[in-house]
């Protein structure tokens, strides 16, 4: 192992810290009049969102502490342990439905998003089987074929909840840690083309999807149903203005919007905020994106740069998927926006990936 020198990516830890605190507030600040209705307690959103920052941070310290190349060991058990969770959720009645789909298993405190976990199993799985056989990466069936059915199998599980947004995630990060690797490009060109009509089948084969895609290109075709989510958010992002109407006045909280305090939150910062507020959030995205791929191309080895590379990439899809999405610029996706959405496990789970970071970035090449 590579002597560890200097400390943690300060820059990487203080814009993480910066997006959670954001997120924190404007958690109480778009849940509070919804949970004093529902719940009898403006607080009870804010107070379960603490105890899910606590147990990130504390996950996020653990993980600066254990070398990156001792997960290498756990790369195939949490993989394995992640694909039984997935079969677990297809059991009748096992999982937690919500939203016409079971992505949640109960685990006393919260609801585990599996799909939270799978995104970081599949990365570390790649990390570790790309760079042990590095050597053979030019051979299409043990640099290609074997991981891509491994994960595909995951894909599978997931599509079926169903989550055909998380499915593209994973397979778009699968396909960006082949290429890093150097696997040919032909290899993956090929994949590329293969799985497009599979790709076009399953958003016809469902016909929500197809009306996702309807209501992205003409919201107010059904301004009452299918429309009323985006248009809700365009209007409070039209509504904020340069300086946004204040931290806690806003309007479309007041249940005109759905899901204010998790998919949604950032209509809620564009509202309060206003664009210097939604700038200040993507500015930081840009900044951790940034930060994260400097730390995969200064890691100590393939492993860490690899590992790296896949981790910073599910932050970024993920912000970046959630962000275009509630100003209208792809279809929608359920998304969290990692670190500001109310929820445990995509907050725990990016904090995990932080941790990992921060980790790699304690040892240079």
């Amino acid at each position: 192992m590579v002597p560890r020198e200097g400390r943690p990516d300060i820059v990487l830890l203080i814009v993480t810290l910066i997006l959670v605190t954001v997120g924190t507030v404007m958690v109480y600040s778009s849940s509070s009049i919804m949970a004093a209705e529902k719940y009898k307690d403006g607080l009870y959103f804010l107070k379960k969102q603490i105890v899910f920052v606590i147990m990130g941070l504390g996950l996020m310290v653990f993980l600066t502490k254990i070398p990156y190349q001792k997960l290498k060991k756990l790369a195939y058990p949490i993989l394995v342990l992640t694909g039984i969770m997935l079969a677990v959720l297809l059991i009748p009645h096992a999982g937690v439905r919500a939203g016409g789909a079971t992505r949640w298993l109960r685990l006393g405190l919260f609801n585990f998003q599996v799909t939270e976990l799978a995104k970081v199993a599949v990365v570390l799985f790649l990390a570790h089987y790309l760079t042990r056989k590095a050597a053979q990466l030019k051979d299409f069936k043990q640099g290609i074929l074997i991981p891509m059915l491994t994960v595909c199998f995951l894909i599978g599980l997931i599509i079926l909840e169903p989550d055909f947004g998380t499915s593209a995630i994973i397979f778009f990060i699968m396909m960006l840690m082949f290429y890093l690797s150097g696997t040919r490009v032909t290899h993956l060109a090929g994949l590329a083309a293969a799985m497009a009509p599979v790709a076009l089948w399953l958003l016809l084969r469902k016909s929500y999807r197809m009306e996702r895609l309807l209501t992205f290109l003409d919201p107010w075709r059904d301004p009452g149903k299918s429309g009323f989510q985006i248009i809700q958010s365009l209007l409070s992002f039209g509504s904020g203005g340069p300086f946004g109407v204040g931290i806690g006045d806003g309007m479309q909280k007041l249940f005109y919007l759905p899901e204010p305090h998790t998919d949604f939150i950032l209509a809620i910062i564009a509202e309060e905020s206003g664009f210097l507020g939604v700038a200040l959030v993507i500015g930081l995205f840009t900044v951790f994106v940034f930060r994260g791929f400097v730390i995969a191309f200064r890691a100590a080895d393939p492993f860490g740069t690899l590992l790296a590379a896949g981790l910073t990439m599910i932050i970024a899809l993920e912000a970046f998927i959630n962000i275009a999405g509630v100003m209208g610029l792809i279809p929608l996706k359920g998304l969290a926006l990692p670190f500001l959405s109310y929820g445990g496990s995509s907050l725990i789970m990016s904090m995990v990936t932080v941790g990992i970071l921060l980790n790699i970035s304690s040892y240079e090449s």
